[in-house]
Formats: C-alpha cells, structure tokens, sequence
C-alpha cells in the first residue's frame, strides 16, 4: 500500500470549446469504483442530450482499477487519452467525464485525442490536486481527569484527532504516520504520567 497518493482537490467542471465542439470535463474525488460509476451516471443523466458522454477513473492508491470508454467515439480517442492524463499527472481516486456538444466539424483522430486529453488536462489545472498520506489509526484511552489536557495536547503538537468518545474512560481515536508511532507511544506516556492507554488498529489515507 503506497505512504500517499494524490487526487482531485475537489469536484468541479470547466468548459474548453474546439472547432465549435463545447468539452464539458468533470472532475471528481472517488474512494470506490461504485462512487465513480455513480458520477458517471450523474453526468449521463445531466447530459442526456450531448453528442458523447466519454469517461476515465482511476481507483486505488496503487491504481489496480483503470477503466474507460469512448461512448461512440472511434475507438482510442476519448477515454484511454482521459485514462493517460489522469495516470500522466500521478492521480488517484479520480473519475473524469468528458461531456461533448458536436459542434459540426469533424476533428478527426489526433484531434479528438488532444481534445479530450486536454480536456482533463485544462481543468486539473483549474481545480488543482491534494495529497493524501496513509495513516495508523490508534485509540487512546485515558480517565475524564485528564482527557480534556489531552486532547488539547494532541491539538496544540499538530496531531490528527478524527474521533472523541465517552464513557467510563474517555477514547480519543488519533491518526499517525507509522514511523511516528514509537515517539507518540513515549509522548503519550510522559503526557499522562503512564495513564493513558493506545492500541493501534487499522490504517486509513487523510489529507496531508
């Protein structure tokens, strides 16, 4: 499983216009392949009356899932160069659909390639990119006399808090990159004078 890996920074649409051809290119963040099949078919239904609705997505930090289609383009020149792109400027998790209005002249293959590739192209750069970092997940657990000091502790040194729980002891869920786990363990002990309690459980991507 790769340390990290980048996506889209948020989900957005940007219009390029070739030879009177209008190229709607949607760009969104996808966790599944179910997500970005549902992106898709958003797309599809909101364009219903485009010329093609053309699509890519890579899923996966390691990208095991690559898929595309043309949607009646010739063969080659609508989502394997959507596909290329993605894959050209390191993105993860990304589904791109590329919505085209024909505008009465042919393009022919090169063009269509350079069309929807920079299509993608064009509004990465219009949306930009975000990093994301795999992470330990550990739950600390520690008495309600000392779990609001901790907690701010946590805060105040930069560490990533996701989840607060109370019960007969209060569970603090935190995030750490591996390789910090041995220091969190000692600061964690000399923090709550040997109180505190973590046990580490699975790992999970976040925001860098």
């Amino acid at each position: 499983m790769p340390d990290e890996y980048r996506t889209v920074a948020r989900a957005g649409v940007h219009e390029t216009e070739v030879n009177r051809s209008r190229f709607l290119c949607t760009l969104a963040p996808a966790a599944t392949e179910q997500e970005a099949q549902d992106v898709i078919a958003r797309v599809r239904k909101e364009h219903a009356d485009a010329t093609h609705n053309c699509w890519a997505y890579v899923i996966g930090a390691d990208a095991a899932v690559q898929k595309a289609s043309d949607d009646g383009e010739p063969g080659g020149t609508a989502g394997l160069p959507m596909l290329q792109m993605l894959l050209r400027r390191d993105l993860r998790h990304t589904v791109a659909v590329v919505t085209r209005y024909y505008g009465g002249v042919k393009l022919g293959a090169g063009g269509l390639i350079r069309a929807y590739g920079g299509a993608v192209g064009e509004t990465l750069d219009a949306l930009g990119t975000r990093t994301r970092r795999r992470f330990r997940l550990g739950a600390v657990t520690v008495g309600h006399d000392r779990a609001g000091r901790l907690h701010n502790d946590l805060l105040a040194t930069g560490r990533t808090v996701r989840e607060v729980r109370y019960g007969e002891q209060v569970a603090i869920e935190v995030a750490l990159p591996d390789a910090e786990v041995p220091a969190f363990r000692a600061w964690l002990a000399d923090t709550t004078a040997g109180t505190a309690v973590l046990e580490l459980g699975g790992e999970t991507y976040g925001d860098v």
